[in-house]
């Protein structure tokens, strides 16, 4: 039992029972020093209005900072007193811990021999006009470079990334590996299960190097001059329609120099005709 129950303890037997204070005490194994104690309740005023003072000026500060310049200015309250004032006040700031990642060893980048060998993944953000955000998440074949689709939308969590993929397999299949970063979309517990079910390798690249994903990331600048920076969206539905008829234009139209100058659909028709001779 904690002191303060032993303190109720106490009251129960004196004021029900009418037992003696000492005999009370003795029986609940309570000093009479402490079951006579009763707090001080302190004053916290100043504590508060120096606080609230520090973190109108200093939104950035935290507790230890806050409390090295109170002292400095003559501040005589104690550390934990002074902490408990702040916790109390609601000033803790918010810290992202960061996530531990499994050692990452991605696959040398090399160009595919098939089709739905590896697909590459990855996401941009732009803006509305009106200033709202948004985001796109661009997937294409690594073999070649076609592609698949680009998803428009102001948020694009875990869930949402693998319905994305299980539309293309309806028409393309799943590929063998997916290359991508360590995004919290694609560390995902959902997304790691959509891949365990279809026997997707997930093939993440090191942290902070975003040249093992070059393919995806060479075709984001592309979007990124041709429509992104081109042109003042005023709603999504316009993002929309201009990447479906941007994505059609950049796999039947424009000359890759990659692919010898041809564009993904026909660098995929050479080559399987050149497999079925």
């Amino acid at each position: 039992m904690s002191p303060a129950e032993r303190r109720d303890l106490v009251e129960y037997m004196v004021d029900v029972h009418t037992a003696s204070e000492r005999r009370a005490c003795r029986l609940a194994c309570l000093s009479r020093s402490v079951y006579r104690y009763r707090a001080r309740k302190s004053d916290d005023s100043i504590i508060r209005k120096q606080l609230r003072e520090l973190a109108d000026r200093h939104r950035r500060w935290g507790f230890r900072k806050m409390m090295a310049h109170m002292k400095k200015t003559g501040c005589q309250s104690n550390h934990k007193r002074v902490y408990r004032v702040y916790c109390e006040m609601g000033l803790n700031l918010r810290t992202k811990p960061k996530k531990r990642l499994p050692v990452r060893h991605p696959a040398p980048l090399a160009v595919p021999g098939t089709a739905n060998h590896c697909w590459s993944i990855d996401f941009m953000s732009d803006s509305l006009a009106d200033g709202r955000a948004f985001r796109a998440l661009n997937v294409i074949d690594d073999f070649n470079r076609e592609a698949l689709w680009i998803e428009i939308d102001t948020s694009l969590p875990a869930l949402r990334v693998t319905r994305v993929l299980d539309r293309l397999a309806d028409w393309r299949g799943f590929p063998a590996r997916i290359r991508c970063d360590n995004g919290p979309e694609f560390i995902a517990g959902k997304m790691a299960a959509w891949a365990d079910e279809h026997d997707v390798l997930l093939d993440f690249i090191e942290p902070g190097k975003p040249a093992q994903n070059a393919y995806v990331e060479r075709f984001n600048r592309t979007f990124r001059e041709d429509v992104l920076d081109a042109y003042l969206f005023g709603s999504l539905r316009e993002v929309r329609q201009i990447a479906v008829a941007w994505l059609e234009e950049y796999n039947t139209v424009r000359p890759h120099a990659a692919l010898g100058d041809l564009t993904p659909h026909e660098f995929a028709a050479v080559k399987s005709s050149t497999v079925h001779l």
